[in-house]
């Protein structure tokens, strides 16, 4: 078989798991990817789809998204943002909850800048909108109280023009 060109995809992750200190079927059995699927994927003979890629990242503690950069299935980007999101993601003192927002966080400045969100973003939508509905809902109740509290004061207000207020 021809090698194919899938960047240096095949090499990165061979890469990978020996600083993972993994063997191929140790990866194998991580991922629940054959050892010989894998094997070939090292050796640049198959081209993995995104799930694989995305299944091999997370055994090896790797962001998804460099994987797919690499694999030509993402068009490359800033590098500074692939850095960043790497960084973030493989921070082991944080815990994946916190990664999310810190994700919603650095997307929201780079939207705020110009720049569109990563792909990533999608990914982590459903986090962020537990993330704020939560929020919303405390927001909510406030801006509900304050506008309650608003509408009696105007409606107050409205009467005691008519009325006498010592009644």
């Amino acid at each position: 078989m021809a090698s194919l060109n899938v960047g240096n995809l095949g090499e990165y992750l061979r890469e990978q798991r020996r600083a993972a200190q993994l063997s191929l079927r140790q990866l194998a059995d991580a991922t629940g990817v054959s050892n010989p699927y894998l094997s070939q994927i090292e050796r640049g003979l198959r081209k993995p789809s995104a799930d694989v890629l995305q299944q091999v990242a997370k055994a090896l503690r790797i962001s998804a998204e460099t994987l797919y950069v690499r694999a030509g299935i993402l068009d490359e980007r800033e590098r500074e943002e692939l850095e960043t999101r790497a960084v973030i993601l493989a921070d082991p003192s944080i815990n994946e909850r916190q990664k999310n927002v810190l994700l919603q966080i650095y997307d929201s400045f780079r939207r705020e800048n110009g720049f569109a969100p990563g792909p990533d973003a999608d990914v982590n939508a459903g986090a962020r909108a537990d993330a704020g509905a939560s929020a919303d809902a405390g927001a909510g109740s406030d801006a509900g109280g304050d506008a309650g509290t608003r509408d009696g004061d105007d409606a107050g207000a409205g009467t005691t023009k008519d009325q006498d207020p010592h009644s």
